[in-house]
């Protein structure tokens, strides 16, 4: 155990986060998000009996959004015709504002099969309990900057 550290986050998540560079990309999926063959050449972490809202809050607790990307997170777009809603979404820009000044503004979409090509050049990519349609988020990782949390 150590103090500071979301007890969510397991031992194997922690060293990825560390090892991360600025600009290097880690996926929170949700449990319809295909982490096996996307992630099949990369790091695949499970946290399958979490939601996404409580991983993605732990992350950036300790890992910082990239300051030079306009949009540094990204989420899956809803297909075109789908009548599905995303009140998920409304709770991950809540959790945003609390660590990355751009909140919402720093979110964009991007198409499914686009999603699934940038997931696939992710380092990692975290597997979740999460049945939220279109749940799944993209972080790219920032610099940890002296004097800053």
């Amino acid at each position: 155990m150590l103090l500071g550290i979301p007890a969510i986050l397991p031992p194997d998540l922690l060293k990825v986060l560390c090892e991360m560079g600025h600009g290097d990309r880690i996926v929170i999926a949700d449990g319809n998000f295909p982490a096996a063959s996307v992630g099949k050449d990369h790091i695949v972490i499970h946290c399958d009996g979490h939601g996404i809202p409580e991983v993605l809050e732990a992350i950036l607790k300790l890992m910082p959004l990239d300051q030079y990307e306009e949009k540094p997170v990204s989420l899956m777009e809803v297909v075109p015709g789908d009548p599905v809603k995303t009140p998920i979404w409304d709770t991950y820009k809540e959790i945003l504002a609390k660590y990355d000044s751009r909140g919402a503004e720093g979110i964009r979409t991007v198409e499914r099969f686009a999603y699934y090509k940038e997931a696939a050049k992710a380092y990692a990519i975290i597997t979740t309990g999460e049945r939220a349609q279109y749940a799944n988020v993209m972080l790219q990782k920032g610099c940890v900057l002296e004097g800053k949390r």
